[in-house]
């Protein structure tokens, strides 16, 4: 897949950030970023001039906007009708269905800015990989990122056993980050700590299955077309940081 292009400095979508922040995005052009309200979906010039790294680092630049309470203004009407003959995402994230973490929201992204897979505790499944394959191998995504939370309830149900329908076998997905956790305090949903650091490893653990059950996108990240990245959202501070 042809994933170079020129980045057109007129993109007011996706993302927002002074190049000045981030390294290397000066040298692909992208100097105007932020410095007009949104009126545009992502074109396929400005996602393919984006390496993996310059488009981590936007939804890093973004979460910092959230948290700091500093929105771009957005018309996501014009979003729309701009993007209806055509979608360009830069990014495609696995993350929980949790109504407390929107990535579009919590990364300030507009329409046609990014895939978002969601379901209970960011868990991989055939669907979800095949999802991930589409948004990479067909539609020119350059980055795979899986986002956990704090305070996840599918993490706490699984810590607990829960068995609820098909609830349980998802849950089961979630399972072996417990053991695979090294924690020495109270081992327990009850608490915080524990649930966010089982939370941690099933995060790892994703990104990991994710390469191994996928030689499409173990392919594209060999060859330096996409990264595949974990994530934690912090529900107190509003902070997304890298795992």
């Amino acid at each position: 897949m042809d994933v170079c292009g020129n980045c057109n400095v007129d993109r007011r979508s996706f993302l927002a950030t002074s190049a000045a922040t981030i390294t290397g995005i000066t040298a692909i052009g992208i100097a105007g970023f932020g410095s007009a309200a949104h009126a545009a979906s992502l074109t396929q010039a400005d996602r393919d001039a984006m390496t993996p790294d310059d488009v981590i680092s936007l939804l890093l630049a973004g979460n910092d906007r959230f948290a700091a309470g500093n929105l771009q203004p957005r018309d996501f009407l014009a979003e729309q009708r701009t993007s209806a003959g055509g979608q360009h995402p830069a990014a495609v994230a696995l993350t929980c269905i949790d109504s407390r973490a929107p990535l579009e929201v919590i990364c300030d992204l507009g329409i046609g800015d990014a895939f978002n897979a969601r379901v209970a505790g960011n868990a991989v499944n055939d669907d979800i990989l095949g999802s991930i394959e589409f948004a990479c191998a067909a539609a020119g995504a350059k980055l795979v990122m899986v986002m956990g939370h704090t305070a996840c309830g599918a993490v706490k149900g699984a810590i607990d056993d829960v068995e609820l329908g098909n609830l349980t076998g998802l849950l089961a997905k979630i399972r072996p980050a417990i053991s695979e956790t090294t924690y020495s305090g109270k081992r327990t949903a009850s608490n915080p700590e524990f649930v966010d650091a089982v939370a941690r490893t099933h995060v790892a653990m994703a990104v990991k299955e994710i390469r191994e059950r996928s030689q499409v996108l173990r392919d594209l990240e060999t060859h330096g077309k996409i990264k595949i990245v974990g994530s934690m959202y912090d529900l107190e501070t509003a902070k997304v940081t890298l795992i």
